[in-house]
C-alpha cells in the first residue's frame, strides 16, 4: 500500500521515567485513542531515585503500580521499564531491549523524548529509542529477547523537553502543535496517578504543583502555536532510514488538530 494512504494502526509512547509521558506527550496520545488507534506505553527507566522518602526496592513497586494505572486510564498497553534511573545509557543492551518491544508491537507512530533536554536520562532514551526503530528491520542484529525482524514504515516524533528549553536554558519550538485542549482533562487524570511525586517534586525541583507545571508547560505550547489554549509540540526525526517522506502518519491522523510553525 502507497505510503501516503496507509492507514496508522498503532502508536507506541516511550518514556524515561514514570510521568513522563504524561508530561509532554498524553494530550496527543488520548486524541489518537480517540480516533481508534492501539496505544502502547514504556518508561524505560523503573523511578527508583525518584523519593526522599522511600527505599529504591519500595519506590520501584510504587512507580510501577502508579505507571499501569496511568496505562489504564489512557487505555494503553504497559510495557516494563528495564533500568533503574540515572543509569539510562546508550548502551547496546538497553537498544536490543528496546527493539524487541518495537518488533513485537510493530508501532506506526514512535513517540520519544527531545534529543535536547535538561536531563541526560531523557536524552539517552531518546537515542535509545532512534536506534532501536532504525534497526527494527535488520535481521542480524538481534534483539534481547530475540524477536523476528519486521519490515515495516515507522515514523519517529520527538516531544518537547521538560520546560521546553534545553540543557543550556535555549528553547526549544515544534515542527507542529497539537490542539490537547479538548484533552487537557484527561491528561491531568493520568499525571495524577503519579501520587508518590507530588512531594518529590515539590522538593527536589521546587514545583508547587506538578499538575499544575504540567498545565502551564501545555498552555506555554498552546501560546507557542499561535493559534491553541493548550498544545504538545513535535518534532519530525529525519525519515531516512524509517519511511518514505512521505510517510507522515501522526500529521495525517490528527491533521484537523495541528498547525505548523
Amino acid at each position: 500500500m502507497d505510503a501516503q494512504v496507509r492507514k496508522p494502526k498503532v502508536a507506541m509512547a516511550i518514556g524515561c521515567h514514570p510521568d513522563d509521558i504524561e508530561f509532554m506527550m498524553a494530550g496527543t496520545l488520548f486524541l489518537l485513542k480517540d480516533r481508534g488507534l492501539e496505544l502502547h506505553y514504556m518508561n524505560v527507566a523503573n523511578g527508583n531515585c525518584g523519593t526522599r522518602e522511600y527505599g529504591r526496592d519500595e519506590i520501584e513497586v510504587i512507580r510501577r503500580k502508579e505507571a499501569q494505572s496511568a496505562a489504564r486510564v489512557l487505555g494503553a498497553s504497559w510495557e516494563a521499564s528495564i533500568a533503574n534511573d540515572l543509569e539510562v545509557t546508550y548502551d547496546i543492551s538497553l537498544v536490543k531491549q528496546v527493539l524487541a518491544v518495537l518488533r513485537r508491537v510493530q508501532p506506526d507512530i514512535i513517540l520519544i523524548p527531545a534529543l535536547h533536554d535538561y536531563m541526560e536520562d531523557h536524552m539517552n532514551t531518546a537515542r535509545i529509542a532512534v536506534t532501536a526503530a532504525f534497526t527494527m528491520s535488520m535481521p542480524n542484529f538481534v534483539s534481547i529477547p530475540a524477536e523476528q525482524a519486521v519490515l515495516k514504515e515507522t515514523a519517529l516524533y520527538h516531544a518537547m523537553p521538560y520546560g521546553l528549553h534545553d540543557g543550556l536554558s535555549r528553547k526549544i519550538t515544534g515542527h507542529f502543535y497539537v490542539d490537547t485542549t479538548a484533552s487537557i482533562d484527561r491528561k491531568e487524570q493520568m499525571l495524577a496517578c503519579h501520587v508518590s511525586q507530588r512531594n518529590w517534586l515539590d522538593d527536589s525541583q521546587k514545583l508547587d504543583s506538578y499538575v499544575q507545571t504540567m498545565r502551564d508547560m501545555g498552555r506555554q505550547m498552546g501560546d507557542d502555536s499561535q493559534r491553541f489554549t493548550y498544545a504538545e509540540g513535535w518534532i519530525r526525526h529525519n525519515p531516512l532510514g524509517y519511511s518514505a517522506p512521505s510517510y507522515k502518519p501522526l500529521e495525517t491522523v490528527l491533521a484537523d488538530s495541528i498547525v505548523y510553525r
